[in-house]
């Protein structure tokens, strides 16, 4: 049989144990994966803070604007995973194959848009009014991190497509491969060590260049030496363009993208709003969001999880297996949410002191990881419940409520408590709040209500999922022999 030939859909595990046992083994090796991505720039930022302000304004600086065209890469190749996961669910494995391939050309165009974009971003920086050593040690960051553009796009297109087969180990692989090698780079590059020049900085930002090319580098290796990838037939031949191909990824992708680039510009625009009150507050409140953005890297783990069961559930045409998938997911994320809260309830002061020994700073930090707490649970559900529309590839209603929830709901009230009711960086605070809040209630209406259609109408809801691939008729039995022939 050629390796491309679509094979049967495997018989799938049914009840809430067998779901949530499944879950949990597909999300652990990404939520490793994000935790030591966070790490990466958990060890820039100490790093960077050797060296001064200067390199530590200008890291802060420079990786805010990348983590822009980061988020857009990111979202908009999201669209693999559920592609290959409901193709792999349907058993036609040589299509999602070929669905990656077509995502490739929309790496490689993602790649170079990034790599000029982030190289013309004087006048940006320009518009944050940061101090000029800042600056132009911010742009020759972002001119040395541009060149692991395509690496990095091309590695999230490979990363998606064994997540979406659900192999999710590479992703911890990776993750652990790069804090690895992040570390001595960074110390090889930006205090000059081994004959290289002291680049500061600008060497981290060439050190996560680095970075990038190895771990792409290595995932194809992986990918194609894995015995469990050749029913895919990635790298078996050359696909040029298929415009019908591409326009379908997008069509799922860019919602995904615009709905991550919101949420991630949300953080972003509250951390520079909150610059503007002054040292004591930005500097509270980068502990405090440190702290929670660590919180989160294990819901956003399980969301990848759970776009691969609802996807693989659709492929096979489980109705029920779909919106289970989903919600056993959702459930999930929300234990851990509420764990979470708690835990920072009750360590908030020790958390912060964690973090910084000037009493003004741990006392503010504390009373803003309070709210942090509040919204662990919302933000656990919103991101899983975006995760299960993604297996259903339901992203544009989505975007919308990201839209609303985010900066209709959330900006719009940060800023009104915060510069127009007095009340300091609770403010901006209390807007993430409701901004998560809102989108939690959203996102999560709206998976129970077309997990619940896709029940009741099939495909008609679902237009575009896979049909499954035939199973093949076994030979019929043999019939009784020939009475022997009389001469």
């Amino acid at each position: 049989m050629d390796r491309s030939t679509p094979s049967p859909p495997a018989p799938e595990g049914t009840g809430l144990r067998y779901e949530v046992g499944r879950t949990l083994l597909l999300a652990t090796p990404l939520i490793i994966g994000q935790l030591t991505s966070f790490g990466m720039n958990f060890v820039d930022t100490v790093m960077a803070g050797r060296l001064g302000t200067v390199a530590l304004g200008a890291i802060a600086v420079g990786s805010s604007v990348w983590a822009a065209g980061f988020l857009l890469s990111l979202g908009v190749l999201m669209s693999v995973s559920p592609a290959v996961s409901q193709l792999d669910g349907a058993g036609r494995r040589g299509q999602a194959g070929e669905m990656t391939r077509q995502a490739g050309w929309i790496a490689l165009v993602l790649g170079v848009f990034v790599f000029f974009a982030m190289r013309e971003m004087d006048w940006v920086v320009a518009l944050l009014d940061v101090d000029d050593a800042v600056a132009a040690t911010a742009l020759g960051y972002l001119d040395a991190i541009s060149w692991g553009a395509l690496a990095l796009t091309g590695q999230l297109v490979l990363r998606f497509f064994a997540e979406g087969t659900g192999d999710t180990k590479p992703t911890m692989y990776i993750g652990v491969m790069g804090i690895a090698l992040n570390v001595p780079l960074n110390y090889v590059l930006m205090f000059g060590k081994l004959g290289f020049e002291p680049m500061g900085a600008v060497g981290c930002g060439w050190a996560t260049a680095i970075v990038f090319w190895v771990q792409f580098v290595a995932l194809g290796l992986y990918i194609a030496w894995r015995p469990r990838f050749r029913p895919f037939a990635l790298f078996e031949r050359f696909s040029p363009p298929s415009w019908r191909e591409i326009r379908g990824l997008l069509a799922v992708g860019l919602p995904i993208g615009i709905m991550v680039s919101f949420e991630g510009s949300l953080f972003i625009a509250t951390a520079l709003l909150i610059a503007t009150l002054g040292a004591l507050p930005i500097a509270a409140h980068q502990v405090a969001i440190n702290i929670a953005s660590m919180a989160f890297m294990v819901p956003l783990g399980m969301s990848g999880a759970i776009t691969v069961r609802v996807g693989n559930a659709v492929g096979r045409r489980d109705r029920q297996g779909a919106r289970r998938a989903g919600l056993v997911g959702i459930g999930i994320a929300g234990t851990y949410g509420a764990i979470s809260a708690t835990l920072m309830l009750l360590l908030a002061e020790p958390i912060a002191r964690m973090y910084t020994a000037e009493a003004e700073v741990v006392a503010l930090a504390s009373s803003l990881l309070l709210w942090a707490a509040i919204f662990q649970v919302s933000d656990g559900l919103q991101v899983a419940s975006a995760g299960a529309l993604r297996g259903l590839k339901d992203t544009r209603w989505p975007m919308v409520y990201s839209l609303v929830s985010y900066w209709g709901v959330g900006m719009t009230l940060g800023c009104w408590l915060t510069f127009w009711r007095d009340w300091g960086p609770h403010g901006m605070w209390v807007g993430l709040v409701a901004g998560l809040s809102v989108a939690a209630v959203l996102l999560g209406t709206r998976f129970w209500r077309a997990s619940g259609a896709y029940i009741r109408h099939g495909r008609k809801v679902l237009a575009d999922a896979p049909e499954p691939a035939p199973v093949p008729n076994p030979p019929p039995p043999p019939g009784p022999p020939d009475p022997p022939t009389v001469a």
